[in-house]
């Protein structure tokens, strides 16, 4: 009677395990919006010492805002796919360095960066849905939890650095060829449009059965190190005075007093080292339902 008994249970149950186990197939879809802050790792600024890589080197003064939007299609109910866009501010400013040699090189960038990116997302917990009738009194399940992911993916970026020239005024620098890009043939103009590596963590967590709202660092490698403007060594700066005008060759160095530190051929820059930049995002997520066809739903 117990063998009987226990079969037609789980009889009985197996069209709702079942159902349970693909209804996530039918909502794989999630639209993303967030804001959030921006922040930069390059040569300009930094901490009140020499340059050192990576996050000894992070200056929070020069943290600025961002905002992200975004489509993520789950795989599994542990990976997914995700393309964003996202737009930042970055800067960097020896003024706020202590350290003799960068405070007395006297360079400062300010530059937006807009980011379109497709990352791959795998996640250390199951997604689990809501009860899938809106009935009265019920909200959902409780506790459906935090789920914290990983992530890494490719992406390309723009970007535009400029300062303030001799009277104040904010202007581009590539255009200038500060490390005399215009002037010398063995130093070639950098491109204002480059590829990145996002890498990161995030967690999200439901608040109902379409709603969730997430943390996301992520920061991305970059093959540039142009994004604050410097890299290299100084150029002569009358060659670059007789080119390119007396806005170019201020911006090319605007060293404190009588500093002889940028004398040419002498360092500007790290080129060994390229910049990468970051993002913190406070995020909304919202499911949408999927069609027959595989596509997002918006209602």
């Amino acid at each position: 009677m117990k063998l009987r008994f226990f079969t037609l249970i789980l009889a009985l149950s197996l069209p709702f395990i079942g159902d349970a186990q693909s209804r996530w197939k039918r909502y794989r879809w999630e639209a993303i919006g967030g804001i959030g802050a921006t922040n930069f790792l390059g040569e300009l600024g930094g901490s009140d010492q020499i340059g050192t890589d990576y996050f000894k080197d992070l200056e929070f003064r020069t943290t600025r805002p961002s905002l992200n939007v975004g489509l993520r299609y789950k795989i599994t109910q542990q990976t997914a796919v995700k393309a964003a866009i996202t737009w930042g501010m970055v800067s960097g400013d020896d003024a706020l360095t202590t350290e003799l040699h960068r405070n007395n090189r006297n360079l400062s960038f300010s530059s937006h960066i807009v980011e379109f990116a497709a990352t791959y997302e795998f996640y250390l917990r199951k997604e689990k849905r809501g009860h899938r009738f809106k009935l009265r009194g019920v909200k959902g399940l409780k506790n459906q939890g935090i789920y914290p992911y990983g992530f890494f993916g490719i992406g390309g970026f723009w970007f535009n650095p400029r300062s303030k020239d001799q009277s104040g005024k904010w202007t581009g620098l590539r255009k200038f060829g500060t490390e005399g890009q215009l002037v010398s043939n063995s130093r070639s103009q950098y491109s204002p449009i480059q590829l990145s590596i996002p890498l990161g963590v995030g967690l999200k967590w439901s608040i109902d059965q379409r709603l969730l709202v997430g943390m996301e660092f992520g920061i991305r490698k970059t093959f540039t190190d142009y994004i604050d403007d410097v890299s290299t060594t100084y150029y002569p700066n009358d060659q670059i005075l007789n080119s390119s005008g007396d806005i170019a060759a201020y911006l090319a160095d605007p060293t404190q007093g009588d500093w002889v530190g940028s004398s040419a051929y002498s360092q500007r820059g790290d080129p060994t080292d390229n910049d990468s930049y970051m993002f913190l995002l406070i995020t909304v997520n919202y499911t949408l339902k999927t069609t027959r066809g595989g596509l997002p739903k918006l209602r």
